[in-house]
Parts: structure tokens; sequence; C-alpha cells
């Protein structure tokens, strides 16, 4: 038989509301472990583990969860049964009960205990069924909350980080004021109606901290989601709209990107100069994505939320050396090159592609063409010649001079594409200097002998 982890949960507040099948289990257990032991009740556990050591260090909260489950397995396997104890209930926003419920290492016994929420529901006086609350996790209300009205009981606001990102997440205030809940149960229970805009100067949070949001004006993504409705509207109403297909699109979604591209060369990264057009450009290259989308919605394929989860799942196993894997563990990335290999590799083994070179876009530039196809090639430790090289005079050996010159730039991390933009903008732009000082000069271009026109460009570029 397997070992068995029994996890309870030492309610919210003080030993009065443990209830007594929490501590029968915990006096059954020799080996006890608790999440924290920043909670009023931590002393009916007796002789126990804090693994508060989790937290110091850690990277990011799913590292935190995943080291707390490690160490109370190993302590079940060592000695046959250990007690895992948590604040609240074990099965309200408790990241770590969900890892050991799935964890195959070990058996798991549950054991009920009294949530922060119902002595929330006493204190606040509804109904959460009648009212149709939803508890929410404070650090994934920005996901969580997407496109939620309200009412809300949002659970872990535990520091003023976590505050200030909920704060910033709602363009647009409640129109009502919220519930600060601090400490319930406790000797210093508060509850502070506070307006949302000075929830950061009022409030100072701690782990007993909750809020009661009655409901939101604007909550985050219901601009997405105001959105998607038009788009869904348009389709419905306009003639235009109604008539196109994926094929008919083609075109204005390639002028689009290519628009993107031009705002994002007169931006200014330094100054923020430009900002304005590249978010014009932007949105107009989302309603092309969400207009797809719609049509696909309309034919019974898929819609924007699948896109959506889509590329969410692909993003995050593709970056195994951000996220770890089902077994806890993550890859190691020295540098962005071995991103980008990784990248690939992953890549070729979802599609079950027989080369690295499968799947690069036949319809992309050539000279992206060729940076994307020198890249996936030296990932796999394979590259043409570096360096200008003397060919024939002829379009095979142009072709090869210029693959030499894209190795040659990836080589010391330039891009050509970009690097090409430039020397071409750079000449249109010395062209136009010439054509100004030429018809201010009274000079005809197309009469002008060489001399003139080596003058022109001289006296208008410096050069």
């Amino acid at each position: 038989m397997r070992p068995t982890v029994t996890i309870v949960g030492l309610g919210p507040a003080g030993p009065d509301l443990c209830t007594s099948g929490t501590l029968g289990a915990i006096a059954a257990h020799e080996h006890r472990f608790v999440r924290t032991a920043r909670h009023p009740a931590v002393s009916v556990l007796g002789d126990v583990v804090a693994l508060d050591h989790h937290y110091v260090g850690a990277g990011c909260f799913d590292d935190v969860y995943a080291g707390i489950v490690d160490e109370v397995v190993a302590a079940a396997v060592e000695h046959g049964a250990a007690l895992y104890a948590v604040p609240g209930s074990p099965m309200v926003a408790e990241r770590s009960v969900e890892l050991l419920l799935a964890d195959d290492r070990v058996d798991t016994v549950l054991v009920p205990a009294l949530s922060f929420a119902d002595l929330a529901w006493v204190r606040l006086g509804i109904d959460p069924l009648a009212e149709g609350v939803r508890i929410v996790d404070a650090r994934r209300f920005v996901v969580e909350a997407a496109g939620e009205r309200g009412p809300m009981l949002v659970a872990q606001v535990d520091s003023p980080a976590v505050l200030a990102e909920m704060v910033a997440a709602v363009p647009d205030p409640p129109p009502t004021p919220v519930t600060v809940l601090h400490g319930l149960g406790t000797a210093d229970e508060r509850l502070v109606r506070v307006a949302w805009d000075d929830l950061c100067d009022v409030v100072e949070p701690d782990h007993l901290t909750s809020l009661y949001i009655p409901g939101l004006a604007a909550p985050i993504a219901v601009e997405m989601q105001r959105f998607v409705e038009l788009v869904a509207t348009l389709r419905l109403q306009c003639p235009w709209d109604a008539e196109q297909t994926h094929a008919s699109l083609r075109p204005h979604l390639l002028e689009e990107a290519y628009e993107v591209i031009e705002a994002l060369d007169s931006f200014d990264e330094a100054t923020g100069a430009g900002s304005e057009h590249l978010e014009e450009e932007l949105g107009d290259l989302l309603f092309q994505v969400v207009f797809h989308s719609r049509i696909a919605a309309d034919d019974g394929r898929f819609d924007l939320a699948d896109v959506a989860r889509g590329i969410h799942d692909k993003l995050r196993h593709r970056h195994p050396h951000v996220f770890p894997g089902p077994d806890g563990t993550a890859t190691a990335a020295a540098d962005s090159e071995a991103v980008l290999t990784s990248w690939d590799r992953i890549k070729q083994a979802e599609k079950g592609r027989a080369s690295v070179l499968d799947g690069i876009p036949t319809a992309l530039p050539a000279l992206a063409a060729a940076q994307k196809t020198v890249r996936r090639a030296g990932g796999v430790g394979l590259s043409p010649v570096d360096g200008p090289v003397d060919g024939p005079i002829s379009n095979e050996g142009l072709g090869e001079a210029l693959l030499s010159l894209v190795v040659w730039a990836r080589r010391h991390d330039l891009d050509a594409e970009d690097a090409l933009r430039g020397a071409v903008a750079r000449f249109a732009e010395s062209v136009r200097a010439v054509e100004a000082l030429a018809a201010a000069e009274g000079i005809d271009l197309v009469e002008a002998d060489a001399p003139t026109l080596t003058g022109l460009w001289q006296k208008a570029t410096g050069g």
C-alpha cells in the first residue's frame, strides 16, 4: 500500500473553530506539517514542522507549492503516514492541496473544515447562493475576475503588492465601496467599507485579509468582451462583414501586419513617441484575429476562447525552463539562443516533423525565410558557409552571396531583415533629400549628367 497524507484545515481563526475531525486527525498522527505557522490556531498542532521556509527565495508560488508537496510526501514515504494542515478549509484556495491530491506517490485523506468564507457570509449578512457570489484568489484576480461583474469574495489579499495589482487591474472603479474583512474570528477582527481608489492608501493587508466586492463597473477584460460582441454584431448586420471568409481576409491580414511593422519602426523605445500609432495598428491587427475567430465560430469550428486557450497551453509547454513539467522539474536555458533551439525541438516533436526546417511558411519574404532557415539549421549544428563568397554572376551566385551575409549577420547577433529595412529607409530618405534639393535648384534629375548628380547627392546627404 502507498503511504498516506491526511489533509486537515485549521479553520478560519482560533482553536475554537477547529472541528473535532481535525483535532482527532492531529492526535492520530506523529508526523505533522503545516503550510504556514502564521495562523491563530496553529497551537492545536503541538509538535509540528512549519513549511514557511519554502516561501524564502522561491522564484514563484508554483515553486513554493511544489517544494511543500515534495517535503510532505517524502515524510509520508519515510514514515508511512503524515499529516498536512492548512489554514481554513483544505478545498478553498489551497493550491498545495490540489497538487497533493494529484500526486500518485501517496494516497490522501481529506478532513473537512470551516473556511474563511463561512465566517464572511455571516459577517456580511448575505446568502452567497442567492447573491451569486464568486470566490476569487487575489493572486489570480487579473485572470479569474476577467469578464466578471461581481459580486466577488477575494481571498488571500496578503500583501500591499497583491492589493496594488488588483486595484490596477480595474480601469474603472466599482460604483459602491468594497468591504475589507480582516482577521475574521480573531480578537482583531475588522470590517471596513472603503472606496476602490482608496484601498492602497487605507488598507494594510496581511495573511488574514480578504475583500468583498458587491460589483464591478468595468471588470478586467470587459473591453475585450465588448469587442468580441461588436464583431459578432458586424457579422450579423453588416453586408460586407457578413460575406467575408478566411480567404477573402488574407490580404487585409497581411496589410495590417505590415502596418504594425511600420509603426514599430517609428516607435521610440526611450521616449515612447509613437505609442498611439502603435496602439492603433495593434488594434487593427487584433480585429483580424477576432474576425477570423468569429468566422470559425459561425462555422462551428472554434472560437476566440479556443484560440486563447490553445496559445496559452502551447506557450506553457514550449517554455520548460519557466514552467516545471508534471514531475515538478524545469529544464535549464543558458541564454536566448538556447531557448530558441529548445523551442524548435519541442515544436518539431509536437508536429511530428521529420526536419527542423518543416513548417517554415513558404510565403515569408526571402530574407526572412533565409534567417529562419539558418537559425533552425544552426540549432542542430548545421550552417552554410559564413561570410561573403565569390560566385558566378547569376541568380544562383547572388543567392549564395545573400545567404552567406545572412549567416554572417546571425553570427554577429544582427537581424538581416531589420538591417536591410533600415538601409532601404535611409536610402529612401537620401533620395528624397536629393529630389528636394534638385527641385529647389531647378535641376531635372532625369536630364542631369553624372557629375551634377554626384554633386547633388554629396550636398544633400553630406557624403
